[in-house]
């Protein structure tokens, strides 16, 4: 069944005493493991008054001690993958407008970079904090041919390591299914799960397309950490890209040294445990999305 706006991922209500997780992003180092944190209640308000004593992390079911705790807007680096198929051609300008209100909303230090799918996938716009180049390549993009998400999203996981930001994240659009990829599904998930990038996944979707790429695009965001978003109508793009730009300059970033000091490259399991701030009603729930883990030093990335 369609859902309408967007979909958290994964939802998971929380109490009094064990709040929701919300880890956007892994940043990993030998030594020091980063969580980006965004904190909502279950109206989608985000919860922006929170103290490092409102948190516990846990790996791999042991406590780990905090050693770093922030609350500020920091840069990032996004990557927009942009559906270019022939399918996309009426709402074009509209989507283009949405990407772009997406980009405008986030912090000015931020930079982005295009990646457009059709047939095939392709870098449009390297790296840049210049809206009229953004804009630029945006309108030069002519839709034709069929749909490589996979394609694309692999494209832009690869660029992402000439980021030079920490945090990372890559919005992408599409409506319809993946019909031209050499990529697979599975494969796609694998590197997102690798890659620590948050990926926002849009969908635009026919009746017809609409469950079989609903279900690949919440798989994708959900191995992310990022969340996935179903509008129902290009004014509702807009409003949940606006949404989503918001989220990246609300988070929490928590910082730890793993008590697990190996770097065999295994897969780490991450929770995060929230408790309300003073002042919120007793039991109140706690909602959001995030990345469950990530691979220790030594994983090929």
């Amino acid at each position: 069944m369609r859902h309408k706006s967007f979909v958290f991922i994964p939802l998971l209500m929380v109490s009094l005493l064990r709040g929701q997780d919300s880890v956007f992003k892994l940043d990993v180092n030998v030594d020091l493991t980063e969580l980006h944190v965004n904190v909502f209640d279950a109206n989608d308000r985000p919860i922006g008054n929170l103290s490092k004593d409102n948190f516990r992390i846990f790996e791999d079911r042991a406590e780990q001690k905090i050693s770093v705790f922030k609350h500020e807007d920091l840069p990032v680096s996004l990557g927009l993958v942009i559906d270019n198929s022939r399918s996309m051609e009426p709402r074009k300008q509209r989507l283009d407008t949405a990407a772009l209100a997406f980009v405008q909303k986030s912090n000015e230090q931020d930079e982005t970079f295009i990646v457009h799918f059709d047939d095939e996938a392709r870098l449009d716009r390297d790296f840049t904090g210049s809206i009229p180049l953004l804009e630029e390549a945006l309108a030069g993009a002519k839709p034709f041919g069929q749909t490589a998400i996979f394609d694309a999203l692999m494209m832009a996981l690869d660029h992402m390591q000439l980021a030079k930001h920490p945090r990372k994240a890559i919005l992408l659009f599409t409506d319809g299914v993946d019909n031209a990829s050499k990529h697979t599904l599975a494969e796609a998930i694998d590197a997102t799960t690798r890659a620590r990038v948050a990926v926002y996944t849009v969908g635009l979707l026919s009746a017809s397309d609409g469950e079989k790429a609903e279900d690949s695009l919440l798989r994708i965001a959900e191995a992310s950490g990022g969340r996935a978003y179903f509008p129902l109508t290009l004014d509702e793009t807009r409003t949940d890209m606006e949404r989503a730009a918001r989220d990246l300059r609300e988070q929490y970033t928590l910082g730890y040294f793993p008590s697990n000091g190996s770097h065999n490259g295994e897969w780490r399991s991450v929770r995060l445990e929230v408790t309300p701030p003073a002042g919120m009603p007793p039991f109140t729930r706690l909602v959001a999305n995030y990345r469950h883990g990530y691979y220790e030093p030594g994983a090929t990335n």
